[in-house]
């Protein structure tokens, strides 16, 4: 069922407000008769936006994962035990409701925690409690045919291959490249022990590289499409075993050696020491309008040179850094709402208010957030970084939360238990 509403759109600039203008004196007729020929000039070049919602058929204890072209909903177990994936067509622009393709049986166990397309494939990702394994199936987009079941998480690699993932309960697991038609296993290389491995991406965001830390302080690159060892650097001369953190930014790889009181570089191709700079308690890095940003345990952001690892500005404290885009980076401030910074000088370029960061479907898609309005309603805005303002989206009554965007496309749960597709028609 889909029905057409009218929307509400506003701007809320992070602007100074307009100031008055002087009131004009004669001719107040005149002045009446422009206003009312500009009113209806405005009225016909801008016609009320619309909004298609859709239904999507879900019982009020399902969920529903916005991913590629569809809605995907994981039914809660029936009485017998049985449980079913859904796969629905997402509505067109012209009001059609949404339409169900196929429906597959899922696995009497675990916690589903994620849907989404890749290679071809609908990948289904659940958690086993309590020993929090991973288990990926695969169903055949078209139809939900079942491909293939593995223990673990997958990634795309360059070439149409997929790497996934395997930790194990006793502390071991496996990096393995699967191949997505039909599940075969084509190469394995064992985990260390209680390790998280590395990845680097390319631009299109596939992994082509993942870096292993071996307790005695050894670090080894492989190629995500062969398996292949690449090369390795002992950072712990003397075969000693000292807990150690690794990070791949751009094509430098970052050391997090014993303290936690430095940060290491080397070049990833080559794993040539390049500098060490000096950085408390490094939480995590990334990059950030060409630069690093180092974010401390305690909050705050160090921002480093990537080829000297010299300090540009940090800014001690308990801001957040919560999302990066286009040399801007969004920083939440604990109870006062979001703020951006210039990422090469750290100057507040403007403040953005208090608002929940939505879940986007894809990496390049515009950055979303939500708040309450006065009345209730859900409000929804696209936050500009660059332009340094929000602009609302739409307001959406009797929303209870659990939103993904894809704007111009938003999925929600309602108050009332069901679920919904929202079509911004400008």
């Amino acid at each position: 069922m889909s029905i057409i509403e009218l929307g509400e759109i506003r701007e809320e600039a992070a602007s100074a407000p307009p100031v008055r203008r002087p009131r004009a004196a004669g001719r107040p007729l005149r002045s009446a008769t422009v206003l009312l020929l500009s009113l209806v000039v405005l009225a016909g070049a801008a016609p009320p936006t619309q909004r298609t919602v859709s239904v999507v058929p879900a019982s009020r204890t399902a969920t529903a994962y916005l991913a590629g072209d569809g809605v995907f909903v994981v039914d809660p177990p029936t009485p017998d035990g049985d449980r079913y994936l859904t796969a629905y067509a997402q509505p067109a622009p012209t009001g059609a409701g949404v339409r169900r393709r196929w429906q597959a049986p899922l696995a009497r166990t675990g916690n589903y925690l994620d849907v989404r397309v890749e290679r071809g494939l609908v990948l289904a990702l659940a958690v086993n409690a309590p020993n929090r394994l991973f288990q990926t199936t695969a169903f055949d987009t078209a139809t939900g045919r079942q491909r293939w079941q593995h223990p673990g998480a997958p990634q795309p690699t360059p070439g149409g291959g997929l790497l996934v993932t395997n930790g194990r309960e006793d502390g071991s697991g496996a990096m393995s490249g699967v191949e997505p038609d039909t599940g075969l296993v084509l190469w394995s290389v064992p985990l260390p022990p209680a390790a998280s491995p590395t990845y680097h991406l390319t631009p299109e965001g596939q992994v082509d590289r993942f870096v292993l830390l071996q307790p005695t302080g050894e670090v080894q690159v492989y190629d995500a499409g062969t398996g292949q060892l690449l090369r390795s650097i002992d950072t712990l001369p003397g075969d000693r075993s000292a807990y150690q953190r690794v990070q791949i930014v751009d094509d430098l790889l970052l050391l997090v050696p014993p303290g936690s009181t430095r940060l290491v570089s080397f070049g990833l191709s080559e794993l040539e020491p390049l500098w060490t700079a000096e950085v408390t308690l490094v939480s995590h890095v990334l990059e950030c309008g060409g630069l690093l940003c180092a974010v401390p345990q305690t909050g705050g952001v160090q921002v480093l040179d990537p080829a000297t690892g010299s300090v540009r500005w940090s800014e001690p404290g308990q801001d957040v850094l919560a999302d990066v885009r286009y040399g801007r980076l969004l920083m939440a401030r604990p109870g006062q709402g979001y703020a951006v910074r210039d990422a090469a000088t750290g100057q507040v370029r403007t403040e953005l208010g208090a608002w929940s960061l939505m879940p986007v479907l894809r990496p390049d898609d515009p950055l979303v957030g939500v708040r309450r309005g006065d009345d209730g309603r859900m409000v929804v805005a696209e936050l500009d970084l660059v332009a340094g303002r929000t602009r609302i989206v739409d307001v959406l009554p009797g929303i209870a939360g659990s939103c993904q965007a894809s704007l111009p496309v938003l999925l929600c749960q309602r108050l009332d238990g069901t679920t919904a597709l929202w079509r911004l028609t400008r």
